[in-house]
Order: structure tokens, then sequence, then C-alpha cells
């Protein structure tokens, strides 16, 4: 009741009743949750969207209030009306969900990269999610961490090319006494060849998972797994896949897929959607061009309380995240679909037909890092004002290796828009909108500009800085009066004295 008022009364369902018999209006089963919503109806009434930016609840309360939709949900909706004032009139939404979805029934695939082409050099000698990003992180971290945030701790990584530090880094920061599991477990499962098989490397998504389906089947025996999170290991973004999870188990979907807005400028990168009012996905095209890529605009208007000018994203991109019922999954891989090789390009578009396949649309930050260029633009928006997305949030952090290193040493440095790391030794230099990564080392009259510093795996002692000099070596790190701007300084990068790295010229390799 609203506080001053005379007198109230409830109406529910065309029942007129007191308001002190209101908590009893309750179905028989599953819960119900009491949220207010706006008197005009456009609010509520618009899809559903995944939107990590808003409130964030206690885990347990937001999934019981999610709003459902489909078979999985009912809803009826309370007016208390006053007789002191028609303003007093409060609109109330209840909802009642028979099915939560149960992080223990649910385990996540993480699928390794191929050859890793798109970001040599940075993979020649190490796979796609183990490319170190935002200082001291790898890209393995992001969806690791988004799984143990979510409650999901069933996990499975996949591994293929240059797998030696992913496995590495996976065993230091997960399996050798990290992250501290109760009923979990993270697997990697390297690629492997079994008798009667042809030789081969993965063939494609679909494939690195039909290949260790046996694995996964023997799993699933014991733990009661009803759901299945297909991940994938080079992206930035925060999210609650327990979210994803709930939408997929109200829609009684088949296959959900997370689907971003996304721009002109890159939509032929991505598998690009359509959908109906109800969320079900009636068109997958991978990667289109020409007419066909202007075939999947979409009005994207009703994203507008989300994105401030949803006109620049007419296109709506699956994030290559993707929820499979169990049993539907293992049909795919191992009967309907036996020949084909990848999720996006051919598994998908056909699935269509004879599946509920839902769309998930998330608004928060995402970024696919596919290329060299997205690789570089990512790291450095991590250092703008306020910036775009950021890994400081205390109620979802994001896991790395524990490195147990010394606070960073700083002698008279200039330092502006930057993200430095632990470990690292910063005399007289000048530091402006770069990342600084574990264990730097940068010399008197260094200046760094727009860089990202991946940093060192080991430090070199004085006395071996002081022999390779003498010796007319360079030691890990960035001499003195070097300058170096747009640039990427991999892993162990030894860079001498007096340097320039600045592209003036602005010339562009093919």
């Amino acid at each position: 009741p609203v506080p001053g008022s005379r007198s109230r009364t409830a109406v529910a369902g065309g029942l007129r009743m007191s308001s002190m018999q209101f908590s009893s209006v309750l179905p028989l089963e599953g819960k119900a949750c009491v949220s207010p919503v706006r008197r005009e109806g456009s609010a509520s009434e618009r899809l559903k969207v995944g939107d990590s930016s808003s409130i964030r609840h206690e885990r347990a309360s937001r999934r019981m209030c999610n709003g459902g939709r489909g078979p999985a949900a009912t809803g009826a909706q309370c007016v208390l009306t006053s007789d002191a004032s028609p303003a007093d009139t409060l609109v109330l939404r209840t909802s009642f969900r028979r099915n939560y979805a149960d992080p223990n029934e649910v385990a996540a695939v993480i699928l390794g990269g191929g050859t890793g082409t798109q970001l040599f050099p940075l993979t020649s000698t190490r796979a796609t999610p183990a490319v170190p990003i935002g200082g001291c992180y790898r890209l393995i971290d992001i969806p690791m961490s988004n799984c143990f945030n979510s409650g999901i701790n069933k996990i499975f990584v996949m591994t293929q090319f240059n797998s030696a530090s992913l496995n590495r880094h996976i065993h230091r920061t997960y399996l050798g006494g990290g992250i501290n599991f109760t009923d979990g477990s993270v697997e990697v499962l390297a690629a492997t060849q079994m008798p009667g098989e042809a030789a081969g490397w993965f063939r494609g998504t679909a494939d690195a998972v039909r290949k260790f389906i046996w694995v996964l089947e023997d799993y699933y025996k014991n733990k009661s797994i009803e759901h299945i999170l297909i991940l994938s290991g080079d992206q930035l973004y925060r999210m609650d896949y327990m979210e994803l999870v709930q939408k997929h188990v109200d829609d009684n979907a088949d296959i959900t897929l997370s689907c971003a807005p996304v721009g002109e400028s890159r939509a032929s990168e991505y598998g690009l959607v359509k959908f109906d009012s109800s969320g079900r996905v009636v068109q997958f095209s991978e990667k289109p061009k020409g007419d066909d890529l202007e075939a999947m605009k979409v009005d994207t208007s009703f994203l507008n309380f989300a994105i401030d000018d949803p006109a620049k994203y007419p296109y709506i991109a699956s994030m290559g995240v993707y929820v499979f019922k169990r049993d539907v999954l293992l049909n795919l891989l191992k009967s309907r679909y036996a020949e084909l090789h990848d999720f996006g390009s051919e598994i998908l578009p056909r699935a269509l037909h004879d599946h509920n396949v839902q769309a998930y649309v998330f608004t928060d930050y995402w970024e696919d890092i596919g290329t060299i260029r997205s690789f570089f633009d990512a790291n450095m928006a991590l250092c703008e004002q306020p910036p775009k997305f950021e890994f400081y949030d205390p109620k979802t952090p994001f896991f790395t290796s524990p490195r147990y290193l010394p606070p960073t040493k700083s002698d008279k440095c200039r330092i502006k828009e930057a993200i430095i790391s632990h470990g690292c030794f910063l005399r007289e230099c000048k530091i402006e909108h770069s990342i600084i990564g574990v264990r730097s080392r940068l010399n008197s009259g260094s200046e760094l500009k727009n860089a990202m510093m991946m940093g060192a795996d080991s430090y070199e002692t004085e006395d071996e800085i002081s022999r390779l000099m003498s010796e007319g070596k360079v030691p890990i790190g960035v001499g003195e009066n070097t300058k170096i701007s747009n640039c990427i300084i991999d892993m162990n990068a030894r860079i001498g004295r007096d340097v320039v790295i600045s592209n003036k010229e602005g010339v562009q390799e093919a």
C-alpha cells in the first residue's frame, strides 16, 4: 500500500480482496517474485535482453526474478488502487517460474582456437587463448573467469596448436592451487588421434567437440549434466552465463545463441542472425558479403534503452557463445550432422529448420579478438577514461596466474592514462596511453605512447644485465632514450638504446 492513503484493494485476475490477503496470492507450484514495473506498458513489453551493466542483485534472487518467457513461466498482474487519488495506483508484475537453471547441471566447453593466423606473429609460439591481454591476463582467463563468476565449475578446454604455454597457464592458475573447487573440475583435452580415425587436426569447432564426445558422454553419466555451454577463447567481455542458460530454459530451447548488435564496418566478419518477435532465430548467415550482407540488416530500435544510437548497429551478430540441450548436441554431432565440422557455417544454419533455436541479445561490452588490429584496439581501449571495459569489479573478478611479484618500482616517471602491472622497473621514463605488462623494464629517457608492452617471463639480475651490455648484447626491456609509439611489444623483447619505433611515414604492409 502507498503510505498515507486511506484504503487499499488488490485486484488480481478479476478477484477482489483486501490488501492483507495479497501475500497469499501465490501459485501452488514453483516460486514467485514481485517486481515493480512502469505503468506505461512499453518498457515491460520490450524483448528481454541480457544487459550485465544493469543493477546487479544477489545471484539467487536475480535468477528467481528474471522475468521468464515461454512455456516455463507464467505471469499475473496485480493492481493496488487508492480511494485517495488515481495517482497512487501502483502496477506490480508477479512472475512465477517453475524451472530454474542450475549451474551444477551445466558443463562448459572452451575452444582453444585454430592456427591463429590472424594474430600472427603473436601466435608463433603460443595458442590464441594464451596471448596476454590487459597487462597481466591471458585471453583464456576471460571465459574461465566468467564461468566461475556464473557458478559454473565443470569446464573442458580443448587445445590444439602451440598449446604448451596455454597448458602451463591453465595448470598454474586453475589446477595448481589457484582456484579451489568443490564438486567441479577443469580438464584440458588436447588434440589426439583415435584408432581407426583419419589423421589430421580438428577440422572445425563442431569437429573438435565431436572428437571428444566419448569423454563428454562418460562425464555426463556421472554428473547429471543437462546443458552444454560452448565458448570461444579469444574474446573480451563480462557475462553471467547463467542468465543466458536461464533464458534457454525459459524458452524450452534446443539451442540458444548469444548475440550482440554490430556496426556496418565489421558485420561481414561474423555470423549474422535474424529472429522473430518471440526471439526464435529464423535466419543465420556466416560472414555474408555484398547483397547477402545487406539482406541481414534488421531494425534494432528495440535496443534503444540499452544503446545510445541503435541505427549505428543494424546487424545482430552471433558471439560464438552457444547453449545446447545435452541430448540435442549429442544427436547433432553423432548422427544427424555427423559429416559437418563447424557450428557457425554448417550446423546452426541447418538446425534452424528442425530445432527451437533462440537468440539472447547481449548489449554490454564485447570484443572479438580476431585480428591484430582488434587486439591492439581492445587493449588501448582499456586505458581510456572512462573505459568501455575494465577488469576492476570486486563482485565478478577476473582470475589469472598468481605470480607473487613485488610492487612496481617507479623513479621520476611521468605516467598518463596507463595500466602498470606488478613487478616492473620504471626509471625516469614517460608512459602515455599504454599498457605495461609484468616484469617490464624501462630505462631512463625512454618513452612509450599508444603501446602495449607484454613484459617478461623472468627477471634478469643486475649482474646479468651488466654482463650482456659488456658483451654488446641487449637485455630484456627498453633501453635508454628509446621512443616507441603505436606498437605491440611481445613478451621478453629486447630493445636497445636510442631506438625509434614510430612509423612516421605510415607504411602499410599487405
